[in-house]
């Protein structure tokens, strides 16, 4: 009986607090407007290249001018994508059998 006791003594010193609000003096809370829209730069907006070559399409992607993805549509066949993942021109295929599905995103935080 005293676990009892001694149980209903401390659920009542836990909400003590509770019973101690005064409910009356309660004020609406003021209306948060929604954040201000930042408009994007456009330098980060990839610049597309479509051009026509044989039948083929090429699709070249570049962001401040750097040239970073080519998609290659043939007329006849299944497109693929060429990626140049460390930034040097080497471009690799994205698709290919034994290349990794996954691109890592590689930015360049500063130059110097």
């Amino acid at each position: 009986m005293s676990r009892l006791s001694s149980l209903f003594a401390l659920l009542t010193l836990a909400c003590a607090p509770l019973w101690a609000q005064n409910r009356n003096d309660l004020q609406p809370v003021p209306e948060v407007p929604p954040p201000v829209m930042v408009p994007m730069d456009n330098a980060i907006e990839p610049q597309v290249t479509i051009r026509k070559r044989e039948g083929d399409t090429i699709e070249e992607h570049r962001i401040n001018g750097k040239l970073y993805k080519i998609i290659v549509t043939p007329e006849y066949g299944v497109p693929y994508i060429l990626v140049d993942q460390s930034g040097d021109g080497t471009f690799v295929p994205m698709d290919a059998p034994g290349t990794p599905q996954l691109s890592v995103p590689m930015w360049v935080i500063g130059t110097f």
